[in-house]
C-alpha cells in the first residue's frame, strides 16, 4: 500500500508543482520538463506495482450491472472530453478544464465499480488531485473561451472516442477486468 500512495503523492506534487512553487517553476526553465516528466513516469509504475501488490483489505462495495454500465458511460464521456480538449471542440467553450473533467469522470467511474481501499487510494486521489488543480487553476488564471471548432473536429473526436474506447476495453479484459459486466 506505500507504494500506491507514494505514487499518488509524486503525481499530485509533481503536476501541482507549477501551482505551488511558480516561481521556482519559472526559475528551472525548461530542465522542470524533463523532472516532472521523470517524476510522472515514477509515480505511474509505483501506482501500477502499488494496486497490483494491494491487499484488497476492506471491501465495502463490488461490481454490480447497474454500476458497470455508468462506469461505462461516464468512461465514455472522459474518453470524448480528453479527445475534445486536444482538438479544441466545442464542448471546450463550455467546460474550462476538459481534460482535468475527463480525469474526475475516470475516477468517478472507476471508483464505482471498485468499492475496495486500495481502489479509494488510487482513484480517489487522483479525483482529489484533479479537484484541487482546478481550484488552483481558477484562483490563478483567468479563462478566455476558445473560438468555435469546425464540424469536422466534432465527428473526428467522437470517431477517436469510439475507437480508443474500444482499445481500452481489450487492453482491460486482456488483464482479467472485463469491462461490460
Amino acid at each position: 500500500m506505500t507504494l500506491l500512495i507514494l505514487g499518488v503523492l509524486l503525481w499530485s506534487l509533481a503536476h501541482l508543482f507549477k501551482r505551488l512553487a511558480p516561481a521556482r517553476r519559472a526559475a528551472m526553465g525548461d530542465k522542470a520538463r524533463g523532472a516532472v516528466a521523470l517524476a510522472l513516469l515514477v509515480s505511474l509504475v509505483l501506482m501500477v506495482l502499488g494496486y497490483r501488490a494491494a491487499d484488497p483489505g476492506m471491501i465495502f462495495w463490488g461490481r454490480t450491472p447497474m454500476m458497470t454500465g455508468i462506469n461505462n458511460l461516464l468512461m465514455l464521456v472522459s474518453v470524448y472530453l480528453f479527445a475534445a480538449a486536444g482538438m479544441k471542440t466545442r464542448v471546450t467553450r463550455t467546460i474550462r478544464h476538459p481534460q482535468l473533467t475527463a480525469v474526475k469522470a475516470w475516477a468517478l467511474a472507476h471508483l464505482l465499480v471498485n468499492g475496495d481501499l486500495p481502489s479509494f487510494i488510487l482513484f480517489g486521489g487522483i479525483l482529489a488531485w484533479a479537484v484541487v488543480e482546478v481550484i488552483l487553476i481558477n484562483r490563478q488564471t483567468t479563462w478566455q473561451k476558445p473560438d468555435p471548432a469546425p464540424m469536422g473536429k466534432e465527428i473526428g473526436a467522437l470517431i477517436g472516442t469510439v475507437v480508443v474506447f474500444g482499445v481500452i476495453a481489450l487492453i482491460h479484459s486482456w488483464l482479467g477486468y472485463y469491462p461490460f459486466g
